[in-house]
This record gives structure tokens, sequence and C-alpha cells, in this order.
């Protein structure tokens, strides 16, 4: 009986061989569909073909570009999730602290506020199911807390009350959930506006034209727009966001492709009235800024409307078509390339099917200073054009070069600040220190700008830290402590202000630290700015 299934087996195999050959000349495109079919059939193991067809849909897409990529169900969701604008859940931000989620802050008027949820409560269950101390992931705890809007979910939570340990049970009815893209929307000085963006979603333009009121409404007449590690999104986003600071009708970027012919993608038509138009622009970017940050980068710069200040950007200038399968796969193929306004391709050099070179682009411009100097940047002269207004000149060649460069500055990244990091030991420290002092804090800084103000990390605060580090076999190193002390300071300092007030807190006092904002910031208030924004001579 063996024999014989191995006969008819082995006699399959040739007759799906003569089949094979006989139709040699078939399409190209059916040599998929017929190796899965005949591996399926006749392998001798049982293979899983669900597998099987998303190995070889990778496979494909490995030797194209770096962005073309297939993503399963969950892995799309998790993808699209954050563009859309909402989700539906409970509505908090927080930490895990030791297997325990802290309650960093709960969303304005949202789901969990309604209850009475509040800032430092520890969820230790949802619906029957510990989740504190039992190792479970992230992903798998906002699982258990997002669902169906208008579904309830019940979770025990264990606050501090009056010294003591308390537990209380809470029913929390789901809701729509808004992601902000607009982290941050503040007067830096009484001229100057700052707005952070940490990605273009659906409703990013919307965001920040609010944002733009707001702060026009406090006497701002210039503005630095923070793109640093943004890393890009929807491309309409980015052009209807280009609406409020270039002229109606400008060209913000095009796209064209080998099949695919060229797309302009202009700003608001003509009647619009843009909301900043006028009065100095600064944008913050570095070399984690891509695609849909450098799509603005490119055209402000472009259209001389504004200056870059920061670091060359990644050079992610590839758009990719989203391609739906019918179980909520996708894949992501790229079709076409961006370019600015002047023409300039945003997308770095790259082989096709070489990831790991591509993936190491990042290591290799730290190696060869050109994070560090601005002389070790590589300038291709044929690659130089001039912006459309000044006539300044400006490169192409993967990624916006900035109007004025800030060097990475790593002397106070040293290798026990990082050890530190890495043990997750920084947000530690800073959820046992509001616990014991929230109340303290609130009643002493009235305003988060009292706070920013008045507020200092004590030598002593700095010392438990280090305590801490050591119990949990970090080894001490004095001289590079000391190095680091600064950033440490403001590290805790930024994330207390988070906890007690709010995210933008945490901005007013990470910026203070930050050359590139403060180059930003010197600059906006310059002659230079003038200087540097102007036809050569």
């Amino acid at each position: 009986m063996k024999k014989s299934l191995i006969f008819f087996g082995a006699a399959a195999l040739c007759a799906a061989s003569g089949i094979m050959m006989a139709q040699s000349q078939i399409n190209q495109n059916h040599k998929l569909r017929m190796a899965e079919a005949a591996i399926s059939q006749f392998y001798v193991d049982t293979v899983n073909e669900s597998k099987l067809v998303e190995d070889a849909i990778k496979g494909m897409l490995e030797g194209l570009d770096p962005h073309s990529q297939y993503s399963n169900p969950e892995e799309t969701r998790e993808l699209n999730e954050p563009l859309t604008g909402n989700f539906s859940g409970i509505g908090i931000t927080f930490n895990m602290n030791r297997d325990t989620l802290y309650v960093i802050q709960t969303v304005s008027g949202g789901p969990s506020e309604r209850v009475g949820i509040l800032a430092g409560d520890r969820i230790i269950a949802v619906n029957d199911t510990a989740i504190a101390g039992v190792g479970m992931k992230n992903s798998q705890i906002m699982k258990r807390l997002r669902g169906k809007k208008g579904s309830d979910v019940d979770v025990k939570v264990l606050r501090q009350q009056n010294g003591r340990p308390d537990t209380i049970d809470f029913t929390i009815t789901r809701a729509d959930i808004p992601i902000y893209s607009v982290e941050a929307a503040y007067m830096v000085d009484p001229k100057t506006g700052y707005i952070r963006i940490n990605r273009f979603a659906a409703e990013t333009a919307k965001e920040v034209a609010k944002a733009l009121t707001d702060l026009k409404k406090q006497g701002m007449d210039r503005l630095i727009l923070d793109l640093v590690d943004n890393g890009g999104g929807y491309l309409n986003a980015a052009v209807d966001m280009l609406g409020e600071f270039l002229e109606p009708g400008k060209l913000a970027v095009y796209t064209e492709g080998t099949n695919s012919s060229r797309q302009d993608n202009k700003t608001s038509p003509s009647g619009f009235k843009p909301l900043f138009a006028d009065g100095r622009l600064v944008v913050m970017a570095n070399q984690y800024s891509a695609s849909a940050s450098e799509i603005t980068a490119g055209a402000i710069q472009d259209w001389d409307r504004g200056l870059i200040v920061g670091r060359r950007t990644f050079g992610k200038g590839l758009v990719q078509r989203p391609i739906p399968f019918p179980d909520g796969s996708m894949i992501r193929l790229t079709v076409a390339h961006y370019y600015t306004p002047t023409g300039r391709d945003i997308q770095k050099p790259y082989r096709k099917g070489d990831q790991k070179a591509y993936q190491e682009d990042m290591l290799e411009r730290f190696n060869r200073g050109e994070l560090m100097h601005e002389d070790s940047i590589r300038h291709v002269d044929s690659l130089k054009v001039e912006t459309l207004k000044l006539h300044r000149p400006i490169y192409g060649g993967g990624g916006i070069y900035p109007d004025k460069f800030v060097p990475l500055d790593t002397t106070e990244f040293t290798k026990y600040y990082r050890n530190v990091v890495a043990k997750g030991l920084i947000n530690r420290f800073v959820i046992a220190y509001v616990d014991d002092h929230r109340k303290e804090i609130k009643k002493t800084y009235k305003t988060d700008s009292d706070f920013v103000d008045k507020f200092n990390v004590t030598p002593e605060m700095l010392a438990r830290l280090h305590e801490m580090a050591k119990a949990e076999g970090v080894d001490f190193n004095e001289e590079q402590s000391q190095a680091s002390a600064p950033l440490f300071a403001m590290i805790i300092k930024a994330l207390i202000g988070r906890d007690i007030y709010d995210n933008a807190t945490y901005f007013k006092v990470y910026n203070l630290h930050d050359p590139i904002f403060l180059e930003a910031l010197r600059l906006i208030n310059s002659p230079d700015y003038d200087s540097l924004l102007s036809s050569p001579k």
C-alpha cells in the first residue's frame, strides 16, 4: 500500500510537471498560484497555507524597495489606528510600573474621568482578570481596555487614600477617544508661538488650525513648528496643513512613478485665507523626521516661507498605496516618489533588496560625522536647485537639508545614563515621587508656568535615583553620573510636569534643554533670520 501511495504521488508530480512544461508560456503572474497549489497538494508534510502565502508575499516585497510591506490583520489595525484620529476605549494615558498599570492622565471629558478615575490610580484587574504582577504586555492590556463603543468594562483600581491603599471597583462605558497629532501648543514668549506635531493623521490640519487660532489670540506673530522625530503619516494631512502657511493654490508636493503619471498636490484654492501666511516661521527637524514631515519642510523651504533648523531629515520619499485583502491584511506597495515643488526627490538612495544597508544608514551618518559636523554633509552639485522666490541654493539627494545646522550633542548621553533608562528607572522614580508629592506640588505651583520656572530637581532626588539603579544592578559611575546630571534632572522634571499638569508641560521643560529648539528660538528673534532668508548677492 505504501509503495502504491509513493508511486501515485510520484506519478502525480510527474503529471503536474508535464502540465507545467506544456504550459511553459503561461503568464508569469500565475506561477505563484501554481507553486502554492503544488506545495499544498504534494508536499511531504502538512503545511500552513496561510503562512505559506504570507511568506511568499513578504519574499516578493523584500526584493523591492525598503518601504513596500505586508501587514497581517492585527498589524494593519495597529498601523491605521494612530492615523484615523480616534479609537474606542476608556480614555487614559498610562505607564507600566513594575507590571502595574499606572494612570498618568485621564482624557478630559472621557469615560474614565466621568466615572472618577484619577491620575495616580493603579488598574490592577480588568473584567475580573488580573493585569498587575502577571507580566502582561502593553498590547495585551490595551486589548482588554479597548473595545466597541458603548460597551462596558469593569476595572478594579488601587488608590492611595489618606496614606493607605484602597481598592475601588468602576464600570466604564467605552467611547471614541481622540488621538491627537498636536502634542503641545504654547507661547514661548509674548510674540513667539510653538506647535509640536507628532504625526500627520486625519485630523492634523484641523488641530493645527485650532492651535494657530488660539496662539494668535495670545499675540503670536512668529512660530516655531516642531517636526523633530515626526515619522510622517498621510500626504493629504501635510498638504492641508501647508494651506495655513502658503498662499492658496501653491504646489506643495507632486508624485510621479514609472507606472503612475505626475500628480500635483496644491494648497487650498483661491479665496481661502491662510491663518499664518505671513510672520516668521522656523521648522525644527532632525534625522528622524520623515515622509509627510519632509513634504512639509521641503515645501516651506522651496517657497522661501520659512527656515529649516536642525539636521538632514530621514529621506523617506516613496509613496505607498494600500492594497487591502478581504481578511483585513494589507500590502503597502510603493507606486511613486515624492518631489518637492522645486523637483527635489525626497527619497535617499537605496539598493533594491538590500534592507540591511538601508536600515544602517543612520549609523553610517553618525560614523562619518554628518550628525555632529556640518562640513561632513555631502552636497552633490548636480542636485543643486534654487528656491522659487528668492533663488537661494538648496540641495537634493535624499532628505531635506537644514538652512541652519544644529549638531547632535552626545556629551550627556553616557553609558550609565543609557543603562538607567534601559531599566525603566526614571519612570519608576517619577511615579513614586509624584505619588508622594502630588498635592504638595499642586499647592506650591499653581500653574505649570510656576512649575517650569521654580521647580528644581534636587541632589537628594538624583541620589535616590542612583540608589534605585544600584539596587537594580546598574553599576554606579561617578564621572558619568555627573556628566549626565543635567539630562537626568531635565527628564525627571519634564515627566513630573507632564504627570501633574499636561503633555505641553513636558515640552516646556524639555525644550529649554534642546539645542534645536534653542537655536530655532534664537534665530526667529534674530536679524540672522532675514539674512538667511534673503536673495544671494
